[in-house]
């Protein structure tokens, strides 16, 4: 089975690490809109747009399935890409969402969600939570993280120095949504920021949980090849793809 995975830029290969870590493709595209990044503060129709010309990437790929590891494209363009892709075209929401039901959080324990200006305003994290019953929940927008991880900080004082101004009025939460695909990549930073104890649940994990549960899917006997493609930077992009993987 050959799959396509799509992000804005670098963010989706923390879903890509946990695909590659379980080994259930046999084959993965991996498409960064490097040069576009990030879509967070876009708004919805040229975030569709966008990822309809993603689209239109991935047609010269024979692939099977394709994953919208990016959440801004999740909340506002899997219905249009569904709408005009000839195989199933996946978000990293509802995953997301499943993977919390999933663990020990309870419906009235504290959740943050963090994402991206677009994805936090579309509210579909916070509806779907809602939907189920988790009631205590607080949504922040926190989109510098975004180009950080693009130049490959991961941690230091640049980060940290972020992670006090947009957590200043933040009280240390049971779990903590990564709405964004970029976040996983700064999760050691994270976990020391708040502790140990709180649960982080991201789109990789979360994205590989939903796999295993809708598709009839088992580790191959040969290692997943991987292809990295990019639309500007390239080489910077396989940089951090050598060495996040």
């Amino acid at each position: 089975m050959k799959i396509g995975v799509f992000d804005s830029g670098a963010g989706g290969l923390s879903v890509v690490k946990s695909l590659l870590e379980h080994n259930l493709f046999d084959e993965i595209i991996y498409y960064g809109d490097t040069a576009r990044v990030p879509y967070g503060p876009k708004d919805k129709n040229t975030i569709i747009r966008y990822s309809l010309e993603a689209l239109e990437f991935f047609n010269n790929f024979d692939i099977d399935l394709l994953i919208t590891a990016c959440n801004t494209v999740s909340a506002y363009a899997l219905e249009e890409m569904n709408a005009q892709s000839h195989y199933p075209v996946l978000g990293v929401i509802e995953a997301g969402v499943m993977a919390v039901e999933n663990s020990f959080i309870r419906k009235d324990d504290a959740i943050l969600i963090i994402a991206t200006r677009a994805t936090i305003n579309s509210k579909r994290y916070e509806k779907r939570l809602k939907e189920l019953g988790y009631h205590n929940i607080v949504a922040l927008q926190t989109g510098l993280f975004v180009p950080l991880v693009e130049e490959g900080i991961f941690g230091g004082e640049i980060l940290d120095s972020t992670m006090r101004y947009y957590f200043r009025d933040i009280t240390e939460p049971k779990a903590i949504i990564l709405g964004c695909t970029h976040f996983p990549l700064i999760a050691k930073s994270l976990q020391s920021y708040f502790s140990n104890e709180t649960i982080l649940v991201h789109s990789g994990e979360a994205i590989l949980e939903y796999l295993e549960a809708h598709y009839n899917l088992f580790p191959k006997s040969k290692e997943t090849e991987l292809k990295i493609f990019a639309s500007d930077n390239v080489v910077g992009l396989r940089k951090i793809a050598d060495d996040w993987l």
